[in-house]
């Protein structure tokens, strides 16, 4: 049975409420995601805030997280930290010491990820006994990071294993991962890999997201966007080892793409599809709450995506999202038996929207065929 759950955005304050910690406020926040149904929140510390040098992690921070995870626990939810924020919503998220005077690559540089560690191990010895812990995520699509900070495969895959590595080493057993955007399966030529996603890490985490060209190609509620989690999942799998789970860690209704009206069809039949998947770790929301149109700067998109508004009341995609969670705890979904296989072909630019591959395995899709993908190996 797969997980459902929500990446928590703050009603009040965004992700800088870290900086005007109020745990009434974020208990408020916690107990009005709990009566959707859902069982897990991921959440988001901001690395300058938690690590204002690199010999620093602030205690008073630490213990905030902690009381989060502990409220978190109040209410029945378990609770998946990302570390290195880094990106969110298109602002991005980097320590004074990595920056102008002291501007260093934050993938490549060895005293740099020498500080990560230190920060992640420091996290973990904080929350590694909490029995509502999830582990770690190194951070929120990091890859996003990489025009400003070069790397090759090689440098990705040795500063993944490394943090990955000290988050074993320090809390062992519990699920730590890392996440990508979508380039990592779409973007020729881009340093993370689809190796990386799908071969470091407890699970493969998937971030489904259609203003990436689907929406806009085919249509909000066509067939290639309701369908577009279901096909990220099976090429994850189908880059994994047999029965590696996968995570639908980020799957959203950002506008314009999908009107606030479409947004509650969109979610019913994109969750119907996903949920046909085998090895499905879970499926996470983005997001809990609306953000304040007093924050400023924002995408459009990035303002109403929430389940639930910023005065915490639920919103009609809440209810339907709310309402197929509770069905599907009701009546447990089984995973269909894909009979059909396609074998991935082309390059990665082949695999995304407008591509060969990916309009070939659509096409079936929209055939009623559930097709499964293979990787020669």
């Amino acid at each position: 049975m797969p997980r459902f759950g929500v990446n928590y955005t703050p009603s009040s304050g965004w992700f800088h409420h870290w900086l005007d910690f109020d745990l009434d406020a974020v208990r408020a926040d916690l107990s009005s995601i709990a009566e959707l149904g859902l069982d897990h929140v991921r959440v988001f510390p901001l690395w300058p805030v938690f690590q204002p040098n690199r010999g620093l992690v602030r205690p008073q921070a630490v213990d905030q997280l902690v009381s989060m995870v502990d409220a978190a626990a109040e209410f029945g939810l378990d609770v998946q930290v990302d570390a290195l924020q880094g990106h969110l919503s298109s602002f991005d998220f980097y320590p004074s010491w990595v920056q102008t005077w002291h501007r260093r690559n934050i993938f490549t540089d060895p005293d740099v990820v020498s500080g990560q560690a230190f920060y992640l191990r420091t996290l973990l010895e904080a929350l590694r006994d909490r029995p509502n812990f999830l582990g770690l995520t190194l951070g929120n699509e990091t890859n996003l990071l990489t025009e400003s900070n070069p790397l090759t495969p090689q440098e990705a895959s040795h500063w993944l294993e490394s943090l990955l590595a000290v988050c074993d080493e320090t809390a062992p057993g519990l699920p730590h991962v890392h996440s990508e955007y979508d380039a990592v399966w779409y973007e020729d030529g881009h340093p993370f890999l689809p190796s990386h996603a799908a071969g470091l890490g407890a699970m493969t985490t998937v971030h489904s997201w259609v203003f990436n060209g689907t929406a806009q190609r085919y249509g909000p509620l066509s067939v290639e966007s309701v369908h577009h989690a279901e096909y990220l999942v099976e090429l994850a799998k189908a880059w994994g080892a047999p029965n590696r789970p996968v995570w639908l860690q980020e799957i959203g209704a950002a506008q314009p793409e999908i009107s606030a009206a479409e947004a509650p069809e969109f979610a019913e039949r994109t969750l119907e599809n996903v949920l046909t998947c085998s090895n499905l770790w879970g499926v996470t929301w983005w997001c809990s709450h609306d953000v304040d149109r007093s924050l400023v700067d924002f995408p459009e998109r990035e303002y109403e995506l929430g389940l639930l508004t910023t005065e915490r009341k639920t919103k009609p995609l809440g209810e339907t999202v709310a309402r197929i969670v509770a069905l599907a705890r009701s009546s447990p979904p089984a995973a269909v038996a894909r009979t059909t296989s396609l074998e991935l072909t082309g390059e990665r630019s082949a695999w995304g929207p407008g591509g060969a591959f990916f309009d070939e395995w659509m096409g079936l899709a929209r055939d009623g065929v559930r097709a499964a993908i293979e990787v020669e190996r």
